[in-house]
């Protein structure tokens, strides 16, 4: 009989630890070689190189989260005044929120308030979206910013004995109008659609807004998925510089039969 036992070759397989420190002397490597040729690309190149990455950044910031708008028209004063930047966040209506009376929206109102094609060649366009998404330049001929006044299912009524704008019956007092203006020159009568929105400027003798648009197809209602994102802060001038909260106009209105049926917003 053999005496001498076959020992079992061992699993010669890095164990945990040894493991995570290879991947880790790895990391490192190549971590140096990045900053070795960043070091060695000259001070023209890295500044390019920093310049990119920051573009990128403001470009990713930008699409995805918070957008500076820059207001090219007095439609919103006194609360938005031309050249003022606003910062639009994208993200407040991502996640199964929806706009709510009286906040401030930005919107693409093509096939609303906008019908046809742009105008410009398609290299001029590029770089005028890309010069107005860090608000350098004007936003786009059909992106708007404007107050909603009614939301799906609303009845919004001009005008009551005072002459102002009446939401499911409930006549407003709108203290952010510009002082002066009447809510509205222009009488209406309008069943907003679900999944729409009746916005209005702040400065309404000054404003091409859903009255503008009443007998067209939709109303001048704006469709929800057309909204950009909501006006949250005047960024810019910094003597300016402000939140846009709500407002108490719209807090004694009550949601419309479908609304409150279907648990709707207020």
């Amino acid at each position: 009989m053999d005496t001498d036992e076959q020992l079992p070759e061992r699993d010669r397989s890095p164990g945990p630890d040894e493991g995570r420190e290879r991947r880790s002397r790895s990391l490192r490597s190549v971590c140096s070689a990045l900053l070795d040729r960043w070091y060695d690309s000259g001070p023209w190149r890295r500044a390019g190189m920093l310049l990119a990455a920051c573009a990128l950044v403001l470009a990713l910031l930008s699409a995805y989260v918070v957008q500076p708008f820059l207001i090219p028209s007095g439609s919103m004063e006194n609360t938005l005044r031309v050249g003022d930047r606003v910062l639009v966040n994208k993200l407040a209506y991502r996640f199964g929120n929806e706009p709510r009376r009286g906040d401030v929206i930005v919107f693409d109102g093509t096939g609303s308030f906008v019908h046809g094609g742009g105008s410009g060649g398609a290299m001029a366009g590029l770089l005028r979206k890309t010069a107005a998404a860090v608000g350098l330049a004007e936003p786009a001929e059909t992106d708007y910013v404007k107050r909603v006044v009614g939301v799906g299912g609303d009845r919004v009524t001009c005008c009551d004995e005072r002459g102002r704008i009446k939401v499911n019956g409930v006549a407003l007092d709108e203290d952010y109008l510009r002082p002066g203006d009447s809510p509205s020159n222009v009488p209406f009568d309008i069943a907003v659609p679900e999944g729409r929105l009746f916005v209005m400027g702040d400065h309404r003798s000054d404003s091409r807004d859903s009255r503008d648009h009443l007998g067209e197809p939709g109303g001048g209602t704006v469709p929800v998925d057309r909204v950009i994102g909501r006006a949250d802060w005047i960024g810019w001038p910094s003597d300016r510089w402000t939140g846009l909260g709500g407002t108490p106009a719209f807090d004694r209105v009550p949601g419309s039969a479908g609304q409150i049926a279907g648990g709707g917003r207020g």
